[in-house]
C-alpha cells in the first residue's frame, strides 16, 4: 500500500484546519447533548402533566359512576344479591368514548362487570399478570383494600384488539368486598411524547447542518488564500480529465468502428459466401448432381474462415493467453501473428522470472506493445523489430526497437500520436515510466516502458487464472 504524500499547500491546510474542525465538532457535539437534556426534561414534564391530567379525569369517573350506585349500595345489606345485581347492571351500561369502561372485581378474584370484554364476567383472575410481568389482578384488589389508588399495566384494547399501556384507578366497596375501577389507555400520551423526542432529533439534525454551514463558510473564508496555491494544479487536472474522458470517448468509437469494419469486410463477407454455396448445394441436391457435395465442402471452409476470423478478433479484444500464461506467452503469441501478418523480422526475448505481475500490469504492458507494433507497421518503414522483457529490482521493464526511420515529427505525427499518447497514459496509471528514443545511429526507435515494484506480487501469490509454473516468464 501507498503512503499518502501531501504537497505542502496540503500539509499546511490540514494544519490549520484540523483545530478548528475538532473545536467545532466539540461545540457541535456540546450543543446537542445539552438541547438533548432540555428536551428531554421538558418532553418528562409534559408526560407527566398529560397523565396527571389523565388521573384526575378517571377520578372525576370514578366518582359520577359511585354517585349513580350509592343509594343502593348505602341502602343493602352486605348479602344483598339484589342491590348487586342493580349496580352490576348500573355499571355495565356506564361505556364512554371507544374504549372507557368500569370494571368490578371482588377480593376473590372473580371478574363481575366487563362490558366491553364479556368474556371475563365470572372467571377467577387472580394471579393475572401482562405481558411484561407486571400483576393486575392482585394489584387492583390489595388498591381497593387500601381504599383506592392508580395501577398502570399491559391491557388488550377493545377498540384495536392489541396490547396497549392502561392507566387505572380502583376503589373499594368494603361491605360487599368489591373493587370498582376504570382506565385510560395512554396511547396519546405515549404518541405525543414520541412525536416531541422526533422533533427534538429533528432540530439537533438541523442544528448540526447549520453548524456544519457555518464552519464550512468559515473555512472557505479563512483558508482561501490556502487553496490558491492549488487552484493552477486543479485547473491543469480538470482539464487533462476533460481531454482524457474524450479521448476514452473517441478510443472507444474507434473501437467499435475497427471491430464493425472487421465483421462487415470479412466475417458479413464470409457468411454471404456460404450462404450462396449452401443454397448452390441444395439446388443441385434437389437435381441430383453430383457436384453439390462439392458446394458443401466450399461452405464447410468457408465456416472454417469464419471461425478464424471470429478467434483473431476475440484474441485482438482480449487475449486469452494473457490471463491463463501469463504476459511472456502473451507477448510472444503477439510478435508471432506480427510477424506474420506483416512480413517482418521480430525478434523476442524474455528473461525467465516467476508470473508475479498485477493484472493492471500485464494489460497496460500488452496493449503498450500492441500500439508499438502498430506504430511499426504504419508508419516506421521497418524491416526487423525486436521485443524484450526483463525483471529487475526496481520492477519490469518492456523494449521494444526496430530500425525504421526513428522518432516521428510533431508535424506530420498526426497518425502516431493517438498511440504515443495511449501508451504513456497506460503507463503513467502505474506510476512508472515511457521513453522514447533513437536507436543506435539515429536509426529507428526504441519504446521503453518501466512499472515499478509495487506491481509484482509476492511469490506465493498468483493472479486467478495464471499457469503456477515457475518456468512462465512475464
Amino acid at each position: 500500500m501507498r503512503l499518502l504524500r501531501l504537497s505542502y499547500g496540503q500539509s499546511l491546510f490540514l494544519l490549520a484546519t484540523l483545530p478548528l474542525i475538532l473545536a467545532i465538532s466539540g461545540i457541535a457535539v456540546l450543543i446537542a447533548v445539552q438541547s438533548e437534556r432540555t428536551a428531554a426534561r421538558e418532553i418528562a414534564s409534559l408526560e407527566q402533566t398529560m397523565i396527571d391530567a389523565k388521573r384526575r379525569e378517571l377520578r372525576n369517573y370514578v366518582q359520577l359512576a359511585r354517585t349513580a350506585f350509592i343509594t343502593i349500595y348505602g341502602n343493602a345489606a352486605p348479602d344483598d344479591e339484589v342491590a348487586k345485581l342493580r349496580v352490576t347492571q348500573i355499571l355495565s351500561a356506564m361505556v364512554y368514548g371507544t374504549d372507557g369502561f368500569f370494571f368490578v372485581y371482588d377480593y376473590e378474584g372473580q371478574n363481575l362487570v366487563a362490558p366491553r370484554q364479556t368474556w371475563l364476567i365470572g372467571r377467577d383472575w387472580s394471579g393475572l399478570q401482562d405481558d411484561r410481568g407486571v400483576p393486575v389482578t392482585d394489584t387492583l384488589i390489595e388498591l381497593a383494600r387500601a381504599g383506592s389508588g392508580y395501577h398502570t399495566y399491559e391491557w388488550l384494547k377493545p377498540s384495536t384488539g392489541q396490547n396497549a399501556t392502561i392507566l387505572t384507578y380502583v376503589i373499594g366497596l368494603q361491605d360487599w368486598q368489591w373493587a370498582i375501577g376504570t382506565g385510560v389507555f395512554l396511547d396519546d400520551v405515549l404518541a405525543q411524547g414520541a412525536a416531541a423526542r422526533a422533533e427534538v432529533r429533528t432540530n439537533v439534525a438541523q442544528q448540526f447542518r447549520w453548524i456544519g454551514a457555518i464552519a464550512l463558510a468559515a473555512l472557505l473564508l479563512v483558508f482561501a488564500s490556502g487553496l490558491m496555491i492549488t487552484v493552477r494544479e486543479r485547473r491543469l487536472a480538470d482539464a487533462k480529465l476533460k481531454q482524457l474522458t474524450q479521448r476514452i470517448l473517441d478510443t472507444q468509437e474507434e473501437e467499435r468502428g475497427r471491430v464493425a469494419r472487421e465483421l462487415h469486410d470479412s466475417i458479413s463477407q464470409l457468411l454471404v459466401g456460404i450462404r450462396y454455396k449452401l443454397e448452390l448445394a441444395r439446388r443441385l441436391t434437389a437435381r441430383g448432381d453430383a457436384s453439390a457435395e462439392a458446394a458443401v465442402d466450399g461452405a464447410i471452409t468457408g465456416l472454417q474462415g469464419a471461425l478464424t476470423e471470429v478467434r483473431r478478433i476475440s484474441h485482438d479484444l482480449r487475449p486469452g493467453v494473457l490471463d491463463d500464461l501469463g504476459l511472456g506467452p502473451a507477448l510472444k503469441s503477439l510478435c508471432e501473428t506480427f510477424e506474420a501478418r506483416t512480413g517482418l523480422q521480430v525478434e523476442f526475448h524474455t528473461a525467465v522470472f516467476r508470473n508475479r505481475l498485477d493484472i493492471e500490469a500485464k494489460t497496460a504492458l500488452y496493449r503498450i506493445a500492441q500500439e508499438a507494433l502498430t506504430n511499426v507497421e504504419r508508419h516506421a518503414g521497418a524491416t526487423r523489430v525486436r521485443v524484450s522483457l526483463l525483471g529487475h529490482r526496481r520492477g519490469a521493464t518492456m523494449r521494444i526497437e526496430d530500425d525504421g526511420c526513428g522518432l516521428p515529427r510533431r508535424d506530420n505525427a498526426t497518425g502516431s500520436g493517438m498511440g504515443l499518447r495511449n501508451m504513456a497514459e497506460r503507463i503513467e496509471q502505474l506510476h512508472g515510466s515511457l521513453t522514447l528514443t533513437s536507436g543506435p545511429g539515429g536509426h529507428g526507435m526504441v519504446v521503453e516502458a518501466t512499472v515499478p515494484l509495487t506491481h509484482l506480487l509476492k511469490p506465493d501469490t498468483r493472479n486467478e487464472g495464471e499457469a503456477p509454473s515457475a518456468q512462465a516468464a512475464e
